[in-house]
This record gives structure tokens, C-alpha cells and sequence, in this order.
């Protein structure tokens, strides 16, 4: 009876410092940072960010976790965009998905199908670590736009990139010419400057974006994303392809082909003009040093119509993780979106701040007026598209990327082109 009496304290003492240290008490240090029973909460963070931009990026983490006790998160570079996709896809099969996640809003809705996000609704409303309808209304239209679906946020807004227009001063001057404003202008540059091994105009290898911009200032229709159709093969997009087609066929435009990246060609003073992302003006600082004199400017109009397209990342909380998880994770987005932090992600990376007030900010307007060449990319917000966010939508663009790449090699015409990669397209395109 003694044995038996001493084996019921030993039990009893064991059980009340087990629930001590599950914090049975319900009291934590900071009621605001979701803890678990070890009083830390870990969040793997996977991202496509390397290089100076990876830097900035664990920096920024760094930053937050020391900011919060009780958190931290890890990033993990999982290579490029398609590399993170594919990996995503896997783990979600295996279900070994990580807390958090960039990812290309055209794919949110492939994750959606698969029902594997969290909607971020409950944390954005939550009284204590929500968001504000002031802060709500303080993210940038177009950005907000692209993070929502049937009225629901599923993502933020992160490392968002639009496009401008590169140009060579030098040449431009040279020639007589003010900086491009219409498609017009940029024809008759190109007609004029091209010979002796340079080339007036350049389009990358993802050229689609053009393709879609130029339609879009002609009244036509890329793909409807409420009838999930492809509706470009018009005469809008007969009328867009030709000029690109032109150009080309007659030696004033080029494709970046083997150079990859329309920068390099652009940096050695062998293109007078191009398209590229914002992302890419840190690049081309660096790669043109020495060699020419630059600046960028806004996409060119139709008259007086303008189309950019915004592109980028956003970040996602996956359904697999525990409810601690997810709140912190909540906490580590509204972190990197908040005015100070966009504002620094996009001073040191080229991406755009995502927050109306960021650009305010006495250190961003400095900014932008020792960096010039930033300038553009914060002009053209009004004008901003995003690419329809619809299941299917990356397959029907390498689609139209391969028949159109098929006009420009010659192979087709500009009406084959376009009907084959409508066709093609609505086949993959999910209603």
C-alpha cells in the first residue's frame, strides 16, 4: 500500500510539471507571438530569391526574427521559379509542404484546386494581428488586385516587378531623337539608328508580355479570366504580333536568343533600346559601367493608352501547418509588407514597394532622386495589368511563347500563329 501510495505522488508531481512546461497556465510572455508547447514556433520560409537579392532577403529575416522571441523563421532557396513550383507541387503530393511560400499569383490557382492555401481573411480581420482598413487601403491597387480571388486574400504582395523601357541615351542623342513615348517613336528610332552591327529595338525571349502589352493598347482581349477563354487571335492581336514581326523580319528588332537576357546585348552598346523588368536595372548598372550611357523610361502607348504589365511574387501560407505556424507566418508577412520593410526590400533589390505610403517615405524619395532610373517603374501603376490568374494560364503561356516564337523563325505566318495558339491554349485553359 506504501509502494502504491508513492507511485500515485510520483505520478502526480510528474503530471503537474508536464503541464507547466506546456505553459498549462495559459500565460506566455508576449500573448501576440503564437508559441507551442516548447514556446518557439518555426516557419520554413521557401523562396527563388539568389544572389544579392537572397542577401537582402535573409537580412530582412534576421531582422524579424530578432523581433520576435518566440519565432523564427528559416528561408530556404529551392533554385528558380519553376524549381520552387515544381518543388511545391511534390511536397504537396507528399505532404511535406513548408509554412510559407512565394509564388506567381498564375499559379494560386493551381494551389487552390489542390485546396492547400489558407485564406488569409482571418489574420488580415483578427483584432489583435489584422490589418487595418486604412492598411488595406494603403496596398497599391494593382498589387492588391492580383492577391485576391472571389473577393478572398490568399497571398501578399512581396517582390513585385513591372516593365520599362531601356534606352542609350547616347545613341538616341546621336540621332537626334527625344526619349520614346509611342510604338511609333520606337519604330522610327529603330528604322533610323540600325546598321552596322547595332540593332534599334530589342524584345527578350519572353516576349509574350510585349505581345500582350501592345494588344491590350489596341482594345483586345488576352485571355477573359472570368470565362477562362484565350481571345487573342483578333484583329488586335494580328495588328500587335505584325509590328513585332515587322521589325524583326527587317533587321530593326532582335530577340536576346542565345545572350538569354536582352541586358547583355543591351550593356555592350549593341542594342539601342529594349523591354525588360525593373528587377533587371541593378543588372544592367553593373554590366553597362564603362561601356554606354543609359536610362529608362514608361513602356510605350497606343495612343495615349497605356498597358504595363506587373509581375512578381507573392507569399502564401500553405493549410498543412499548425495553427501557431500559421500565425506566425501571418506575422512574418505583414512584416515584409509594411511600409519600412517594402521600402528597403525594394532599394536594394529593384523590385517595386507595395505600400502607396512607402513611397512617401522620406528614405525612398531620396532614393529615387539619386537613382533616376528607378523612376519609371513607380510611374506607370495607373497603367498596370496583371496576367489572367487562372488554372492553366502558365501552360497556355508557353504555348503562345512556342507558336509565336514560330512566326518570328519564319515558320508560320502571323494568322497561323495566333489560331494555333488559341486553339491550343483553350485546351489547357480550365473553365
Amino acid at each position: 500500500m506504501i509502494i502504491l501510495k508513492r507511485i500515485a505522488l510520483l505520478f502526480s508531481l510528474l503530471l503537474t510539471l508536464i503541464l507547466v512546461a506546456c505553459g498549462g497556465d495559459g500565460n506566455n510572455e508576449n500573448s501576440n507571438e503564437p508559441t507551442n508547447s516548447d514556446g518557439e514556433v518555426v516557419v520554413e520560409f521557401w523562396h527563388a530569391m539568389s544572389g544579392p537579392h537572397e542577401e537582402v532577403l535573409n537580412n530582412l529575416v534576421d531582422d524579424f526574427n530578432q523581433e520576435h522571441d518566440h519565432i523564427t523563421v528559416n528561408p530556404v532557396n529551392q533554385g528558380s521559379y519553376d524549381d520552387l513550383e515544381q518543388k511545391v507541387m511534390a511536397s504537396a503530393r507528399a505532404k511535406t509542404l513548408p509554412t510559407v511560400s512565394q509564388a506567381v499569383p498564375q499559379m494560386i490557382p493551381e494551389y487552390l484546386d489542390n485546396d492547400f492555401l489558407t485564406p488569409l481573411d482571418e489574420f488580415i480581420e483578427d483584432e489583435e494581428i489584422g490589418l487595418s482598413e486604412e492598411d488595406l487601403e494603403d496596398f497599391i491597387e494593382i498589387f492588391k488586385e492580383s492577391s485576391t480571388w472571389d473577393d478572398k486574400f490568399y497571398s501578399m504582395p512581396f517582390s513585385k516587378s513591372t516593365t520599362v523601357l531601356f534606352y542609350n541615351t547616347e545613341i538616341l542623342e546621336e540621332h537626334g531623337f527625344d526619349v520614346p513615348e509611342t510604338w511609333e517613336d520606337i519604330r522610327e528610332i529603330s528604322e533610323e539608328v540600325s546598321g552596322d552591327g547595332l540593332v534599334g529595338m530589342g524584345f527578350e525571349n519572353s516576349f509574350e508580355a510585349v505581345f500582350q502589352s501592345i494588344l491590350l493598347q489596341l482594345g483586345g482581349t488576352y485571355i477573359d479570366e472570368e470565362t477562362a477563354e484565350a481571345k487573342f487571335n483578333s484583329p488586335e492581336g494580328i495588328e500587335a504580333l505584325s509590328f513585332m514581326n515587322d521589325m524583326i523580319d527587317e533587321g530593326i528588332a532582335r530577340l536576346a536568343g542565345e545572350d538569354d537576357y536582352m541586358s547583355e546585348p543591351f550593356s555592350r552598346g549593341d542594342v539601342a533600346m529594349y523591354i525588360g523588368t525593373s528587377p533587371g536595372i541593378a543588372h544592367v548598372a553593373e554590366a553597362a559601367e564603362g561601356n554606354i550611357e543609359w536610362m529608362t523610361t514608361s513602356l510605350p502607348k497606343t495612343d495615349g493608352k497605356g498597358a504595363t504589365p506587373f509581375q512578381g511574387n507573392d507569399l502564401v501560407i500553405f493549410d498543412d501547418a499548425e495553427q501557431a505556424e500559421k500565425e506566425a507566418a501571418w506575422l512574418f508577412l505583414k512584416y515584409l509588407t509594411s511600409p519600412e520593410v517594402t521600402a528597403e526590400w525594394a532599394m536594394h533589390t529593384g523590385y517595386l514597394p507595395t505600400r502607396y505610403s512607402a513611397l512617401e517615405l522620406e528614405e525612398f524619395e531620396q532614393y529615387l532622386s539619386e537613382n533616376p532610373e528607378f523612376q519609371s517603374s513607380v510611374d506607370q501603376f495607373d497603367d498596370g495589368f496583371v496576367i489572367a490568374r487562372i488554372k492553366g494560364g502558365n501552360a497556355a503561356r508557353n504555348i503562345i511563347l512556342e507558336e509565336l516564337e514560330e512566326v518570328f523563325l519564319d515558320r508560320q505566318t502571323v494568322e497561323e500563329a495566333l489560331q494555333a495558339a488559341e486553339e491550343r491554349s483553350n485546351e489547357v485553359l480550365e473553365k
